[in-house]
């Protein structure tokens, strides 16, 4: 295959059970649930970290975050680095290099003073965590279109642990489905693919185009369509709403007061959820919109297809929002699907995979050694259905670093156990066959013993492997096996290690 088009779609703090594809009988999401059927669903994929920044690098880059360094969102950093150190590789800049055209539209996030711009894409600059309801080009939209400015009542919002007024977590919208910033991107992204589809046509120049919303993060800001589509009482509370905290790390109690859970009551969470699977549907409405004009543009059989997202949300799971320093399913499982052109379709696969697999996967695509990806692999064997290629491995890491405030973890995921390593507080690790909602923390129960040294010394190998400096802190406090080294660094000592089991 000549090298293909690519669309790129991308939300943020995406749940996988809200689609349908993923098992939700209620979700509204024709368009996305279409492309799963035409193509191919993973239901493990993970995110490397569930942050924007961290992550959004790492699928820049084809590095996990403790390579790439670029390890906080910049609006709460904490004394890390705001932009990517230079000389990093980034798939945007080969495929430039390699002939392509190259946009984005939407979300960046990857830092302060470089913008997309800076790495080869066109589109507008679009800062910000949130949808920049104050920005020129947006604001001429609505004028050039006669729609009414953003204007938002019915705030949801709980009470902060000192008093003051928590959160923003969800808005109904004055505005039509038009005068959307989610329309406003799809429309900026259909004219940009229009203007891509003409060098396809008459310069045989292929290209890349992602078009990346600002939702559904919260706060959930939606006209009456969408913010009443569901009704609450038919919306299901997550399991792990019975959340004690007991035996979990503290931090996870304090996140919960932050988020002002239980200043609200639980109608409030199921109608947040309900307005959470509302925006997941307008966002599917107008990825239609993109997907229509791709058709219409006769692209569809040349254009290859992904849509994910930076990493998922709480919505009230483990009495929490948002995201933050707690390693649950529900922020680290994403939904990941892949369509190429002459690969089946209704194609599913249960390999661990990565946000980061599509770093390798985009350069195979258009034909480039994706080399340079080094924590990357080509989903491509996979997406053919068969299972050439093999050797994925049987589980997956995962890493975090802070937020509000440092907080490094590393989580360990396999088929059945998840190992969590919290430095300053208890380690975590639950058995997801017979408590798949991670309530009952069995790290310190006896009978597990086995389990928790084989994952241990699994986490251990992997990270050391990679170069991965957290495993100083396990050689030390934790039963790793065997050390042929000095892990005191001193360089001092060398024989003792060599001669002796640690």
């Amino acid at each position: 295959m000549k090298q293909p088009n690519i669309l790129f779609l991308m939300t943020d703090q995406h749940r996988a059970d809200t689609l349908g594809a993923y098992g939700n009988t209620q979700a509204r999401t024709p368009n996305l649930d279409e492309l799963a059927s035409t193509g191919t669903r993973f239901d493990r994929w993970y995110t490397p970290t569930a942050i924007c920044t961290p992550a959004r690098a790492s699928l820049l880059t084809g590095k996990a975050p403790f390579r790439h360094k670029l390890l906080a969102n910049y609006e709460r950093n904490v004394g890390y680095i705001e932009d990517l150190p230079d000389g990093q590789f980034t798939f945007s800049e080969a495929l430039r290099d390699n002939g392509y055209n190259c946009g984005l539209v939407g979300k960046w996030h990857v830092g302060t003073a470089r913008t997309a711009g800076d790495f080869g894409f066109d589109g507008p600059d679009l800062p910000g965590w949130h949808n920049p309801v104050d920005h020129p080009d947006y604001l001429a939209y609505l004028a050039g279109n006669g729609f009414p400015p953003y204007e938002i009542s019915d705030r949801i919002r709980g009470t902060l642990p000192n008093g003051g007024p928590g959160n923003l977590l969800a808005a109904r919208l004055h505005q039509p489905v038009e005068a959307t910033f989610e329309h406003y991107l799809a429309t900026r992204a259909i004219e940009m693919m229009e203007r891509y589809a003409a060098d396809v046509r008459e310069r045989d120049k292929p290209f890349f185009l992602a078009l990346h919303f600002f939702g559904p993060h919260l706060p959930y800001v939606l006209p009456d369509s969408y913010f009443d589509l569901f009704d609450p009482a038919d919306v299901p509370l997550p399991r792990s709403v019975a959340e004690t905290f007991h035996g979990k790390p503290p931090v996870q109690r304090n996140y919960s007061a932050h988020w002002t859970f239980d200043t609200m009551p639980i109608e409030t969470t199921r109608k947040l959820i309900a307005v959470y699977w509302g925006y997941v549907a307008l966002i599917d409405h107008e990825i239609g919109r993109v997907m229509a004009a791709m058709r219409r543009l006769g692209l569809a059989d040349e254009t290859a297809v992904f849509f994910t997202c930076d990493h998922g949300e709480f919505t009230g799971a483990h009495r929490l929002h948002d995201k933050g320093p707690a390693m649950y399913e529900d922020i680290y499982r994403t939904p990941g699907i892949v369509r190429v052109p002459g690969r089946p379709g209704g194609v599913v696969r249960s390999e661990f995979v990565s946000l980061l697999d599509c770093t390798a996967t985009i350069l195979d695509l258009a034909g480039i050694d994706p080399a340079p990806a080094v924590d990357s692999r080509s989903l491509l064997p996979l997406v053919s259905g068969s299972d050439e290629g093999g050797g994925w491995d049987e589980d997956i890491v995962c890493e975090f670093h802070g937020h509000h405030f440092p907080y490094p973890q590393r989580m360990l995921r396999t088929d059945r156990y998840k190992l969590v390593v919290n430095p300053d507080s208890v380690n975590e690790l639950y058995d997801l066959d017979d408590d798949p909602d991670e309530l009952v923390n069995r790290y310190p129960h006896p009978e597990l013993e086995p389990v928790r040294t084989r994952l241990m010394r699994r986490l251990y190998e992997i990270l050391r492997r990679r170069g991965d400096n957290f495993y100083h802190w396990m050689t030390s406090m934790y039963d790793v096996g065997d050390v042929e080294y000095d892990p005191t660094l001193s360089g001092l000592d060398e024989s003792t290690y060599q001669n002796t089991k640690s």
